[in-house]
């Protein structure tokens, strides 16, 4: 098998099985144009005849000629390449994000550099020195190691999923607020009295913590206990939430409704059966995010779903804009989410009064205090 890669002017390297490797001038030669014609084809830059861009293909084609993206790229100063800053690529979350963002770079000619932080707290502080050496073009940040600072002497474009880093970044986010009502209201709907939510971090500066504080407002307007765990910072190992899970179920033993992410709600629909406590009959769950694990396990989970794809796919093209020169000045882009009823919570039959009950909530509330 040949291996041709194309090299710089008359050096030529011998490829496997002894033959020399094509250069540029070669391929001028053989389709009788020069080399200015054949750099023309290569970059799609200038005129060329429909005619001479054939013979041009038709020479590379026969000659196996690769271009040499590395010597164009330096002339260029770009790389065609975007990073995305992602704390684990194994997440169900970020796998999906990862997936859509790779699929949009390759629609616009370019590809991606998947960078991967969980394992070591400063590589997200090398990835960023990437691009002010012209290593990619362009970062999508969706990790939450460094901090706000870090972030401010970059000389590059970047886009922010789902967390604050300025206003000269951009972010693309869900629109948590009404995530955390759609939890709140389903839960409401099947009649939760004392709930648990579980967050994440604090410490860092993300929208998704309004999910949180709406679906704990929400809730304690309507009279419903509600108790508030806060993970750990940069948790993201199904093995953790097991055992965390373990704790919180022993912790609170008479919940009614359980608030978390996907692979959080699974580990603690886990639990409740370890203890003989039936979904939904016991306890209601309500998972946020609606990657692919709501729906492999035994019960489809009721989900408010994040619209993943357009997040991903709106992150791509503001930072291509950035790419070619746009400049943007407290760019916050906000997509709604989407409640999917599954099987953790009652089926529609129960819902049917489900306005009544909740103006029954609230007046029985009322009335409570009033007492």
């Amino acid at each position: 098998m040949k291996y041709n890669i194309i090299t710089e002017k008359n050096s030529l390297y011998e490829s496997e099985g002894g033959d020399c490797l094509a250069s540029i001038q070669e391929v001028a030669q053989k389709a009788g144009d020069g080399v200015g014609t054949v750099s023309r084809v290569l970059n799609s830059t200038g005129y060329v005849s429909d005619e001479t861009r054939i013979k041009v293909e038709t020479a590379m084609k026969e000659l196996n000629y690769i271009p040499n993206e590395l010597a164009r790229n330096l002339l260029s100063k770009k790389s065609g390449i975007v990073a995305i800053i992602i704390p684990k690529i194994s997440h169900p979350f970020f796998a999906e994000v990862v997936l859509y963002v790779e699929a949009e770079l390759m629609k616009k000619g370019y590809k991606t550099m998947i960078c991967s932080t969980y394992s070591k707290r400063n590589y997200e502080k090398e990835y960023i020195n990437m691009l002010n050496r012209h290593i990619v073009d362009g970062i999508i940040a969706g990790s939450h190691l460094l901090d706000f600072e870090e972030y401010q002497g970059v000389q590059g474009p970047i886009v922010a999923l789902d967390r604050f880093l300025g206003e000269s970044i951009p972010v693309v986010s869900t629109n948590h607020k009404i995530g955390g009502k759609l939890a709140a209201e389903e839960l409401i709907r099947n009649n939760c009295r004392c709930v648990l939510q579980i967050q994440g971090a604090r410490v860092v500066d993300s929208p998704s913590h309004e999910r949180h504080y709406e679906f704990e407002r929400y809730m304690k307007k309507h009279g419903v206990t509600v108790y508030s765990h806060e993970m750990d910072w940069n948790d993201f190992d199904y093995g953790q939430y097991d055992v965390m899970a373990d704790m919180l179920m022993d912790k609170y033993p008479d919940i009614d409704g359980i608030f978390a992410v996907d692979m959080v709600a699974i580990a603690c629909i886990r639990q409740l059966l370890k203890r003989k406590k039936k979904v939904p009959r016991d306890v209601k769950v309500v998972a946020y995010d609606g990657t692919y694990v709501a729906k492999v396990g035994v019960m489809n989970l009721t989900v408010v779903q994040q619209p993943i794809e357009e997040l991903a796919k709106r992150a791509v093209n503001i930072l291509l804009n950035m790419i070619q020169g746009k400049k943007y000045h407290n760019k916050k882009v906000f997509y709604k989410p989407t409640l999917l009823l599954g099987d953790t919570t009652l089926p529609r039959f129960y819902r049917q009064a489900s306005r009544r009950t909740l103006r029954r909530i609230r007046i029985e509330f009322v009335q409570n205090k009033q007492k």
